[in-house]
């Protein structure tokens, strides 16, 4: 369904990005953010899940700072989180910039991330103009807990998440109650179609609310 496009950001770093475009006029923009293993399959498929819900939704590739084409198997963790670590949030924030300015024309945007990226959704809230974040286990937010967000957020977060404990989700929910809380009884990852961690039921639900966070923010 969607093809490579190139963004560019404001201090004039190329990246690619996986652009999927709806078979309607769009309603809104969804910028689909990445886990430490790159633009993989799974992601490309996230993408193409929102664009079937009707919006432009576009993965940028946020490794290309450090290496292009990026993609590490899921079971080299260490390899990921290498690429990661070679990057600060500040960088990051400006490919998530050119990327919601791709589909700004669409009307309003999300940010949308899993594991790293959704504590890089979560920092979108608060630095980018955006409308609304959806962050999937993000387990980098309780280091980020005075973060002003500017923009709605939804967390979805497993119960069997040994990455985020739940002494966690409760910090973020204190320091953001205005935030909308999910927990499912599943692992880290558990949106994942390629990881062991999938858990078929809770993505489903998970993709469910997020539509509808979704569709009533965006429009």
């Amino acid at each position: 369904m969607g093809l490579s496009v190139e963004l560019i950001a404001s201090d004039g770093h190329r990246l690619s990005a996986y652009l999927a475009e709806p078979s309607a006029k769009p309603r809104g923009g969804v910028v689909v953010v990445q886990e430490i293993f790159g633009v993989t399959r799974h992601i490309r498929a996230v993408a193409d899940q929102y664009a079937a819900a009707g919006f432009l939704a576009v993965a940028p590739a946020l490794f290309d700072r450090v290496e292009r084409d990026v993609d590490v198997p899921y079971t080299d963790m260490a390899k990921g989180l290498s690429y990661m670590q070679a990057l600060n949030s500040a960088q990051v924030m400006l490919d998530l910039q050119a990327a919601v300015l791709r589909v700004r024309p669409a009307g309003k945007v999300a940010v949308v991330g899993y594991c790293w990226g959704g504590t890089m959704a979560y920092l979108a809230a608060a630095q980018l103009e955006i409308d609304a974040a959806v962050a999937y286990y993000g387990g980098g937010i309780s280091r980020h807990i005075d973060a002003k967000l500017r923009a709605p957020v939804m967390f979805h977060f497993g119960e069997k998440d040994a990455h985020i404990p739940r002494t966690a989700v409760e910090q973020i929910r204190a320091a953001h109650p205005e935030g909308i809380y999910h927990l499912y009884p599943a692992d880290h990852g558990f949106n994942c179609t390629d990881r062991a961690s999938h858990e078929p039921e809770s993505a489903k639900l998970a993709l469910q609310r997020s539509l509808e966070f979704l569709h009533r923010h965006l429009g």
